[in-house]
Order: C-alpha cells, then sequence, then structure tokens
C-alpha cells in the first residue's frame, strides 16, 4: 500500500502554518506568525502548499488540523475548513490534539505544556487536560515552530490512516473570556 497524501494545518495559536506529508516523509512545511488574519489567509496558503509541490486537491487522502487547545477563535477556523474540506473532497479529516503532535515532537522524559494567555500553560494530568502557571513546569518540552507544529499534525495522521474517525472537533481546556452582555437587550421601538 501507498504511504498516504496527507494535508496538515494548524491556526490554533499566532500563526497559520501547514505541511504535506506522504507518510513519515515531509515534502514541504511551512509557518507564518500572525496574530490575526488566518482565516484570510489559511485558503492560500494551503493552494500555496499543493501547487509548490505540483499536487491537487484531488490527489489528498487525508486531512489533518490542529484542534487545540489554543486560541479559541483559530481552532474554529481550522476546525471549519478542515471539515469543509473533507466533505467537499470526499476524505477523511483527523483532529489531531495539540498533545498529541508536541508528544511526537518531544524527548522522552519532558513535559508536553501548550502556551497560554497570561503566563500559564496547559498540561494533561490525571487523564485530563488543565491550565497551570507556565513556571511551575520545570522540564517542560521545547516549544515547536508552527512548521513543526503543522509537520506534525500531518504525520500523526499518517500514522493512524485509514482508521475512520468522527468529524475534527475543537479541544478546549478553559471556557472562553468573551462572555454574553450581562445588560438587559435595547427595547425595540415601533
Amino acid at each position: 500500500m501507498t504511504a498516504p497524501l496527507i494535508l496538515g494545518f494548524d491556526t490554533s495559536a499566532a500563526h497559520c502554518a501547514a505541511a504535506l506529508v506522504r507518510g513519515d516523509m515531509v515534502l514541504v512545511a511551512v509557518g507564518e506568525k500572525m496574530a490575526r488574519g488566518q482565516a484570510e489567509r489559511l485558503m492560500g496558503l494551503l493552494e500555496e502548499v499543493l501547487n509548490g509541490q505540483g499536487v491537487t486537491w484531488a490527489d489528498l487522502d487525508a486531512l489533518a488540523v490542529g484542534t487545540g487547545p489554543g486560541n479559541f477563535t483559530g481552532i474554529r477556523i481550522g476546525v471549519s475548513a478542515a471539515r469543509g474540506l473533507a466533505l467537499g473532497l470526499g476524505c477523511p479529516a483527523y483532529g489531531v490534539t495539540g498533545f498529541e503532535a508536541r508528544t511526537r515532537l518531544a524527548p522522552d522524559g519532558t513535559t508536553v505544556a501548550i502556551p497560554a494567555p497570561r503566563d500559564m500553560v496547559y498540561v494533561t494530568g490525571s487523564g485530563k487536560a488543565q491550565l497551570q502557571p507556565a513556571v511551575e513546569i520545570s522540564n517542560s518540552a521545547p516549544h515547536p515552530t508552527p512548521a513543526e507544529l503543522a509537520t506534525a499534525i500531518a504525520q500523526y495522521a499518517a500514522s493512524v490512516w485509514p482508521t475512520e474517525v468522527p468529524s475534527p472537533a475543537p479541544f478546549y481546556v478553559r471556557p472562553p473570556d468573551a462572555a454574553p452582555a450581562r445588560d438587559a437587550p435595547p427595547q425595540i421601538l415601533s
């Protein structure tokens, strides 16, 4: 069986990243740091990755997307794109958590800690993900570049392909910072 051609991407943090892999072989990996604009940049970046390797959307065996934890809006952008593309292309989309991807890159004996706002990190412990102060993590694995993260996401999916999986879903550890307004809605005059 030929190794699967998988396009992996991630927008779960202040970046837009993509990688194209065939099994364990990395064909291309790119990452662009950006605080905003992932929704506008993602599809163009994916097209550039495919065109640069002379492949089309129809050549893909699967997609892989980073599902978080991370930036709420960024996660929704990536997951929505993966679900829509998978539906249109008729191929599976694998949701890969930041923990699954980073574990592939982390040296043995280190803790995977994903940066979070306010000098905090996301870690796993007691069977679930949690938020901790960054200073409490002494043996943290180095943080991957966006391109390395997209590569790990694609390679994780290649390692489980062709397993059938549910559609990717956001992986949130904490509730959103935004909340519905507490004020009563304005009265509509007729």
